[in-house]
């Protein structure tokens, strides 16, 4: 038979984190005199506590004694360490607040055997309720009728196993995580409920008194198997960060031991797989025309239509050129009778590396088919041989180019014109007239006539296409049948400059 001291004295706590009810009972026993070795702590659902009272006890529930001065890494560590589950735990943390009260000393020395004791045991408390925040799983359960008006339709439910007393602790984090859902987290020492508005604490449960997989927990698995990568597998590192202690109350620890036995398999065919094309933020209606590095060199003198083609990929002389996904050269016949020039390329034409397919170049198609005219026999090019735009979220807005811009790229317009050689040209817009009369032109007022050119070739000014497609609804026809007159007026006038 152990022998009993008469000091003896005995503290019964109301639960294992009753951790305010230690704090008051450990000032009163200082405070009383009373040393480490002759208090023995119990918490009141425990049999020992009835076993081994001696009559002499301290209730915990009662007025504190007056506050002592303790340093700052004890009140945290015993925060935690009040919550293992070492039976131990509230002899251990007297016994320090004794000495720390005893032996000022003790303050600067962290190697002492009782407070690293204390710092093991409240790092293992963190480690369970960082594992409680990542491995709590809910599953979702309708909430009988008589519940009450006001309650949920539907409760989840998880159930968890911590190793140490950290439910109460812990459910603050879920209550703040989770505040718009009504939930519950079930243990074997404690259940906690969050209502919505209000965290509750209950009795223990068992583990069949939490709800069985459904098929959202289906969904989970099929999602988990599919995120596996077999490449990245550390085995050693997984088992550390998830121990196996917590697997059997994960939905996806079933899934752990056959998707780990086919990694090394998965892992070779990933190898062995060809190189997968990197994003790019370019379309890939663009990838096949990108412009290989090794043709980024000086740019030289053209002598075909392809290698002005070439040419003028390779060309930044103005920030344009870097931000489009390709250049637009005119496509046509060499010797058309016309040649129509535009501003410059749209979104579709800079995705495409072809002019007016767009909707400006659809608008110019049907006044070319009601004109009775084949796309085919004429030139069509622009001024400016990049998109310039302005992006917003995932549009790219038209920009008009600046007249520096269009004049980088007048050289390019001019030896294309050299080299097609066509009977006339067609001006639509101002930036292209000026570019193709050298001079600022008011297309309002100088449009369906014939200009000359320097080089003697004859101009016809008229509106772009996309200036139409702004104007508002009913002013659209007069204009297309005003746009359309100046066309009819360019190939009845090249048939005969022809």
């Amino acid at each position: 038979m152990p022998e009993i001291s008469a000091v003896t004295r005995t503290v019964s706590l109301a639960a294992e984190d009753d951790l305010p009810g230690f704090r008051r009972a450990a000032r009163r026993l200082v405070a009383e005199g009373v040393v480490p070795e002759d208090v023995s702590w119990f918490v009141r659902s425990t049999a020992e506590a009835d076993l081994f009272d001696t009559g002499r006890g301290v209730d915990g529930a009662v007025d504190p004694a007056p506050a002592l001065m303790l340093p700052a890494f004890f009140a945290a560590g015993c925060q935690h360490a009040g919550l293992h589950a070492d039976p131990g735990r509230f002899g251990l943390l007297y016994r320090l607040l004794w000495r720390l009260v005893h032996e000022p000393g003790l303050r600067h020395d962290p190697l002492d055997a009782d407070r690293v004791a204390m710092e093991q045991m409240a790092r293992a408390v963190r480690r369970d309720q960082h594992k409680m925040t990542a491995f709590v799983r809910f599953r979702p359960l309708a909430v009988p009728a008589d519940e009450g008006e006001g309650a949920a339709e539907t409760i989840h439910v998880a159930w968890f196993e911590p190793q140490h007393h950290t439910l109460r602790a812990t459910a603050p984090f879920f209550a703040r995580r989770f505040a718009q859902m009504a939930w519950a987290i079930l243990t074997p020492e404690r259940s906690a409920r969050w209502d919505g508005r209000r965290l509750s604490f209950g009795p223990g449960a068992r583990r069949e008194d939490a709800p069985a997989a459904d098929a959202g927990e289906q969904l989970w698995l099929t999602y988990y198997e599919n995120i596996f990568n077999p490449a990245r597998l550390k085995l050693k590192m997984m088992q550390k960060e998830m121990p196996r202690f917590y697997w059997k109350n994960l939905p996806e620890a079933a899934l752990i031991q056959p998707l780990t036995a086919l990694s090394a398999e998965r892992s070779g065919r990933m190898v062995e797989q060809a190189a997968s094309e990197p994003v790019r933020r370019r379309s890939a209606a663009s990838l096949a025309l990108r412009i290989e590095p090794a043709a980024m060199g000086v740019v030289g003198a053209a002598t075909s239509l392809e290698d002005l083609r070439t040419a003028t990929e390779r060309c930044r002389a103005c920030p344009i050129g870097h931000a489009a996904t390709q250049a637009v050269p005119g496509e046509g016949p060499v010797g058309a009778r016309l040649m129509f020039v535009g501003e410059q390329p749209g979104d579709q034409e800079d995705l495409h590396g072809r002019p007016f397919v767009g909707p400006a170049g659809q608008l110019l198609a049907r006044a070319m088919a009601e004109l009775g005219v084949e796309r085919a026999s004429v030139y069509l090019t622009n001024a400016v041989r990049h998109f310039k735009f302005e992006p917003r979220g995932k549009r790219r807005i038209h920009k008009t180019p600046a007249q520096q811009e269009a004049a980088a790229c007048a050289h390019w317009l001019e030896e294309e014109i050299a080299m097609v050689q066509p009977g006339a040209l067609v001006a639509l817009g101002a930036t292209a007239a000026r570019s193709l009369l050298g001079r600022p032109v008011a297309v309002t007022a100088e449009r369906g006539r014939w200009l000359g050119r320097a080089d003697g070739r004859q101009v016809l000014v008229t509106l772009h296409p996309a200036a139409l497609l702004r104007m508002a609804p009913h002013q659209f026809d007069a204009a297309f049948a005003a746009w359309l007159a100046d066309l009819r007026l360019a190939f009845e006038g090249s048939a005969a400059l022809a």
